[in-house]
């Protein structure tokens, strides 16, 4: 039987994120011990000279091969790690090096997936790799992206999206869920969930998983708003219309969708929506409520309308959230 080689590229540079490099090799290679065959995969770290690179972490890592090593060889996937600068506010910004792009620009002429890990996106995005496409990278500089690359539809939500033959993954931790969803599209799903135990994760994220829950989501500058959250959160079985929240507040409806828009970035039934789905998905993860039950009390008012939230905004049904999430 012969073995399709399929050669993977890891970029690496100076200050690239460790846990993003070291991640999807690590899959990689639990996936060989769930194989009768050898899986084909062989992993290159690749850079611009064989000196050692200093990762964010500190740790020195070796090179494999250099950029020119790879002229001219056809490659199976990509990878493209992330770095970032956090100056004294605590701002995070993407590292984006030209000649790594023009690297990474020349490796995708003979690639037949190109993929980044967390900030990597950006990389891809200045090697005019996501133009017209839809992509995600971690939450922290997903504005970043989407005001320097207007072209691309940049969705800060998901874990990680594919877009073609083209692969974007969150921040840090995802990038072992990239690598699982890359796992299973060469290999199927039965092998990506055993390599899945083999990382003891519960069972493998679908991409359309949140990055964070609504608790995470920056906090308001204004006390009445966070008063507002805390009622909603309260409250969701209520119908929390536009009004109602109006009301609580003692302002006019146009005021209170303004005041959402700018202090929280959203409509307000976006917000109370996205409110009821952590609610959902909190009792669907960590207690045995019907699915009518969790529906009547997150304020979703029936099992369809509940469906369809979850189908909209995270690509599963609340059945396959319990399935995949259920903890105990």
């Amino acid at each position: 039987m012969t073995t399709i080689e399929r050669l993977v590229a890891v970029v690496v540079f100076d200050q690239v994120d460790l846990l993003d490099v070291t991640g999807p090799p690590e899959v990689f290679s639990l996936l060989q011990r769930e194989m009768d065959e050898p899986t084909g995969y062989r992993v290159l770290l690749v850079a611009r000279t064989m000196d050692p690179v200093i990762t964010s972490a500190g740790v020195r890592i070796l090179p494999d091969a250099t950029f020119d090593d790879l002229e001219g060889r056809s490659i199976d996937t990509v990878i493209v790690p992330g770095a970032v600068t956090v100056d004294g506010d605590r701002r995070v910004t993407a590292l984006v090096e030209p000649d790594i792009v023009e690297h990474v620009a020349r490796l995708a002429e003979r690639t037949r997936r190109m993929t980044s890990v967390c900030v990597g996106a950006h990389i891809l995005a200045a090697a005019g790799l996501l133009d017209g496409k839809r992509a995600t990278t971690h939450w922290s500089t997903a504005a970043q992206l989407a005001a320097e690359h207007p072209r691309i539809t940049v969705d800060a939500e998901p874990i990680f999206i594919r877009d073609g033959d083209v692969w974007t993954g969150a921040g840090i931790s995802s990038c072992l869920d990239l690598a699982l969803a890359l796992v299973a599209d060469d290999f199927g799903e039965l092998l990506a969930q055993r390599v899945a135990r083999q990382l003891v994760v519960y069972l493998k994220r679908p991409g359309g998983q949140s990055q964070f829950s609504v608790p995470l989501e920056p906090i308001s500058t204004t006390r009445r708003v966070d008063e507002l959250r805390h009622h909603i959160a309260g409250h969701l079985a209520d119908p929390l219309t536009v009004t109602d929240l109006a009301e609580f507040l003692h302002i006019g409806d146009r005021q209170l969708t303004r005041i959402f828009k700018n202090e929280l970035g959203m409509t307000p039934a976006a917000y109370v929506e996205s409110a009821r789905l952590e609610a959902a998905r909190n009792r669907l993860e960590t207690g045995d409520d019907t699915m009518g039950r969790i529906a009547t009390s997150c304020g979703f008012g029936t099992v369809d309308t509940m469906n369809r939230a979850f189908r909209r905004a995270l690509g599963v049904t609340p059945g396959e959230y319990r399935k995949r999430f259920r903890i105990g």
